[in-house]
């Protein structure tokens, strides 16, 4: 669903109400006649809309997380806030950049539409920007040749697909000398080889057959993005590389969890 686009459909529809009847139809009214209901509701939603429509489009965004490919940083079920400006101002609803800010960094948890379908939202991790040779390899990440540090600090256990207790090992890794939580599963190859699709770019990847690494270097204009749970999620090295144009913004904060209050107001790392 394109919430942007329904917004801006209700916006202009308020708002063509109410100029239509300041215009046309209000000089035609007796002047104790009472305001029709369409016209009384248009005016009274008209701002509202505005204001949540300028909000979501220019500044914030929530989304919720669906899945657990970005656990332990972001369980299922946080409400999240997107910012919206941090890398550069973009008219609503066709998502074109007018007005360039920053640029996505190593490390930065970003949402963004789904390259092979653009009506999907996706929330990952950038691990590459462009010109960036990402490899990783027996479960370890190495960007344009460095071995990303990586300390384990214990263990994490939940439910995965199929009502199966998963417990992953958990490390801090540190990208752009910031730190963030992410965690393998021991026994799981690094890549599914017969899971990678025919994306854009493919050409600049290369996969060990045996599933246990790839490099991929990150074209102009792209981003290599995985999820934090490393082994369950679909990220870059199934689909590909993310474009710019498809970035909605970078997640910052969880402002509510239901089945787990101590999570709001926790700031995403």
């Amino acid at each position: 669903m394109n919430f942007a686009l329904i917004l801006f459909i209700a916006l202009a529809a308020t708002g063509g109400v109410w100029l239509l009847d300041v215009l046309l139809f209000k000089r035609r009214r007796a002047p104790d006649a009472r305001e029709p209901m369409l016209v009384e509701y248009a005016r009274s939603f008209f701002p509202v809309i505005l204001i949540v429509f300028g909000l979501r489009s220019f500044l914030v965004e929530p989304f919720k997380i669906p899945s657990g490919s970005m656990m332990p940083t972001l369980l299922i079920g946080d409400f999240i806030l997107v910012n919206k400006y941090t890398y550069g101002i973009r008219l609503p609803v066709v998502n074109q950049k007018i007005v360039q800010l920053n640029d996505p960094q190593r490390g930065d948890v970003v949402v963004f539409r789904y390259p092979a379908d653009t009506s999907l939202d996706y929330i990952k991790r950038v691990i590459g920007v462009p010109g960036d040779r990402v490899e990783y390899r027996d479960k370890q990440l190495i960007i344009n040749g460095k071995p990303v540090a990586a300390q384990h600090t214990g263990t994490y256990s939940y439910v995965g697909n199929g009502l199966n207790y998963v417990t992953a090992m958990v490390y801090d890794e540190s990208l752009n000398d910031q730190g963030h939580t992410m965690m393998t599963e021991p026994g799981k190859p690094s890549v599914f080889p017969p899971q990678v699709t025919d994306f854009p770019f493919h050409e600049n990847c290369s996969y060990n057959a045996d599933g246990e690494g790839f490099a991929c270097t990150v074209p102009a204009g792209h981003y290599f993005v995985m999820g934090d749970n490393r082994d369950a999620s679909n990220d870059s090295r199934y689909w590909g590389f993310v474009p710019d144009r498809n970035i909605v913004g970078k997640a910052f904060f969880i402002w509510m969890n239901f089945d787990e209050f101590s999570r709001i107001g926790t700031r995403i790392r």
